[in-house]
């Protein structure tokens, strides 16, 4: 649905910090050469956290934030708490088609599709932590959130696997590859793996966790009763504390973003608390919002902007073209034509995502000075 409004009063530092984290999103998902990528860039093999491995529940921790600010007040009548969910399902429903498209296009081979996904992940995510913030109180999000890590500890690490015999945190046999295969089957999982899928089923459990550690922080940073300086300062521990016990963790449940493990929720959810605090601290407490623009242009339309990202490059590779007598995608005729000849490979491939990020910067802030948001 689009709708075009004046833009309403926001905190500014989340959509910034959203921005940040969604143009970083489009970066690693786009890059010129898949096979020339720099080791940042890249997700970890298995165990251990790159910076790109921050990006997807750095946004599930801001989603959780955001569910707070726009549901804060609303949540005081209970009277329209069946309305709020209703409304909520309908757009998590939304936000899952959209993956599910995503994941069809162009082929729309039901047979095969991938049914679950980033979009779909996030969908998930957010009904349940809208559930969970209107219908109970921090107290209780605190234990949820906490007992949720333990159980998903406890349920990865001490159940023995169904033809495996044992317990353990390895590709393709742990317990959550088992249950995708059982449940979504191997027609309907990742395709560069078909044994299990980075956003599984039993996966999303702690995810929904890393939705309440945001849930947690936005309810910190809404509270009127305690000054500027007191919320960061609780900002900074709580993230470094989180951060330590991650790491801590890792030891015996290592920190894994493709089983999310409980040690990764609490690592990455430390390091949201605390890139959210410093950006709270600067834009909106000491004021510093001139070099802000950029980013909160990518925050308005966060999902639009990685829904269209991920549709485009499939719609250009429709498109044919001669490339010294062989036919290829036009986003490669593009990439071959424009900058393999002018850069190293690996130069070449960041250059044509950082391409990609500012020819969608211009589209949206276009939308932005005409104060166009989409929203599902």
């Amino acid at each position: 649905m689009t709708e075009t409004t004046d833009l309403k009063p926001r905190l500014r530092s989340l959509d910034v910090f959203r921005g940040i984290t969604v143009a970083a999103m489009i970066l690693v998902n786009n890059p010129g050469d898949w096979g020339h990528i720099y080791a940042p860039l890249e997700h970890a093999e298995w165990n251990g956290c790159t910076p790109t491995d921050l990006i997807f529940p750095f946004f599930l921790f801001i989603v959780g934030v955001s569910i707070v600010f726009a549901m804060g007040s609303k949540k005081e009548n209970s009277e329209t708490h069946n309305q709020l969910i209703l409304v909520s399902l309908k757009r998590a429903a939304i936000l899952f088609s959209l993956g599910l498209f995503l994941s069809l296009f162009p082929l729309f081979d039901f047979t095969i599709v991938r049914i679950l996904g980033v979009l779909q992940r996030i969908a998930i995510v957010y009904f349940i932590c809208v559930v969970i913030f209107i219908k109970t109180n921090p107290k209780t999000q605190w234990k949820l959130m906490i007992g949720i890590l333990l159980a998903y500890w406890a349920i990865m690490t001490l159940i023995p696997v169904p033809g495996v015999g044992y317990a353990n945190l390895e590709k393709g046999t742990n317990l959550g590859a088992w249950l995708d295969r059982l449940v979504l089957t191997v027609d309907h999982t990742w395709k560069q793996s078909k044994t299990w899928d980075p956003e599984g089923i039993l996966s999303t459990l702690p995810a929904v966790g890393t939705g309440l550690f945001g849930v947690l922080i936005g309810n910190l940073l809404k509270r009127k009763d305690k000054p500027e300086a007191d919320k960061i300062a609780w900002m900074f521990t709580l993230g470094s504390i989180a951060v330590i016990i991650g790491l801590i963790w890792d030891m015996t449940f290592p920190i894994n973003k493709s089983l999310w493990t409980s040690s990764y929720v609490l690592y990455t959810g430390g390091l949201a608390t605390i890139g959210l605090a410093l950006c709270y601290w600067l834009i909106d407490v000491q004021g510093y919002k001139k070099f802000t623009s950029p980013f909160v242009i990518y925050g308005v339309n966060a999902i639009t902007v990685f829904f269209a990202s991920g549709l485009i490059p499939r719609i250009l590779n429709l498109i044919k073209l001669d490339l010294n007598g062989e036919q290829v995608g036009a986003k490669v005729w593009l990439y071959e034509t424009f900058y393999t000849p002018y850069f190293s490979p690996y130069n070449a491939s960041l250059a044509g995502a950082i391409t990609f990020i500012f020819i969608w910067w211009v589209i949206l802030w276009l939308m932005y000075r005409k104060n166009i948001i989409i929203k599902v």
